[in-house]
């Protein structure tokens, strides 16, 4: 049986698994165990009460972290013409109509998010089969299909988090940096965890957030008691 390395023996030690713990004492006890050689990614994730496979109980949104992401996402945008220079404008790493369609259809895909105006989407409709299994389709409810593209690509290099729940009910995302202060953390964990509140879908019966936990890339997972992550101040 493969021994656990010592750093990792030694950021899981005193973790009970099982205790619920205020959001306080969650990003305390994550940053004092992230202790890799990187900026370790902070990571949320919630276990919701849905059940995925049916029309009614999506979840889906994004959340604008209110101290970023500390990282600057690769932004591509379909557009033309005027749409297109003010995509350029506003820092889009990629911008093209139909010369964009040709890369990604033929598999090069070097960008996180990808925006879109209106008028382009029978265009990038086409590109289902390869945006879509990535996340990467943009969509209205998500602020990636819009004529506003100097939000959407300031927001997309920022601190816009897009979520979705997967097929167990789960959501997760990084919500910032392990390098962060503890209020930083904390108010970006609140800001997610509220995002994912509100966008509750008709479906949801009984209990909406059921569990949540926070961790850093490296660290343990510590689970925070969801009625106090939700709580507001």
């Amino acid at each position: 049986m493969p021994k656990t390395p010592k750093r990792q023996q030694k950021s899981h030690a005193g973790i009970d698994s099982r205790k619920l713990h205020s959001l306080d004492e969650a990003v305390k006890l994550i940053k004092e165990r992230a202790n890799a050689k990187f900026d370790e990614t902070v990571e949320i994730s919630m276990n919701l009460g849905v059940d995925p496979k049916y029309p009614d109980q999506q979840v889906r949104g994004v959340c604008s972290l209110p101290n970023g992401t500390g990282r600057s996402a690769r932004v591509a945008v379909f557009a033309r013409g005027p749409k297109a220079e003010e995509a350029k404008a506003a820092g889009a790493d990629i911008v093209g109509a139909d010369d964009l369609f040709e890369t990604i259809n033929s598999g090069k895909i070097d960008f996180e998010r990808l925006i879109a105006t209106p008028d382009m989407m029978a265009l990038v409709g086409r590109l289902g089969k390869v945006l879509g299994p990535r996340g990467l389709m943009p969509n209205p409810k998500v602020g990636t299909v819009t004529m506003d593209l100097k939000k959407a690509v300031a927001d997309a290099k920022g601190g816009a988090v897009e979520f979705r729940v997967e097929k167990a009910g789960i959501v997760h995302a990084g919500v910032g940096k392990a390098s962060f202060s503890e209020q930083q953390i904390r108010e970006n964990v609140k800001a997610f965890v509220d995002a994912v509140s509100k966008a509750k879908p008709t479906g949801a019966k009984g209990t909406f957030v059921k569990k949540v936990a926070i961790s850093t890339t490296m660290g343990p997972g510590v689970r925070v008691d969801p009625a106090n992550a939700l709580a507001q101040g």
